[in-house]
């Protein structure tokens, strides 16, 4: 079973990565420099018209694209969803609880590696 705190630990030991200073949001210095998002808490919508609020047991995770996410949803609807804010998006929902640290690790890894440039990829790659 994991946590945030997995989720921190694993993200922050990437190159390039960052913690948001007013969430749970982790992104990664992607190719141009620009930040983009790399996981961050699910805000869940609790009734219909109410604002969502963060769900600390579930993640969003990014994908390579759809079909990844699909596979992922098809293998184990109970570890990964989606909903329909998420419908066209390629990111994964992850309830915690349901992964283990070292599913979570590669999860978030390949997401990393999805969005940092190459030559960090591959410099990360030698260094292992």
């Amino acid at each position: 079973m994991a946590d945030q705190s997995d989720v921190r630990r694993i993200v922050l030991s990437l190159p390039e990565t960052r913690e948001a200073d007013d969430h749970f949001g982790f992104t990664v210095r992607s190719r141009g420099g620009k930040y983009r998002g790399l996981v961050w808490a699910w805000n869940e919508r609790a009734a219909p018209g109410e604002p969502r609020i963060p769900n600390p047991g579930v993640v969003a995770i990014r994908t390579a694209n759809q079909q990844e996410k699909n596979v992922l949803i098809a293998a184990d609807p109970a570890k990964f969803f989606t909903e329909p804010h998420y419908r066209n998006f390629p990111a994964v929902l992850v309830r915690l609880a349901e992964v283990d640290a070292d599913e979570l690790e590669e999860l978030i890894t390949d997401a990393w590696r999805y969005l940092a440039p190459r030559r960090l990829v591959k410099s990360f790659d030698e260094g292992r």
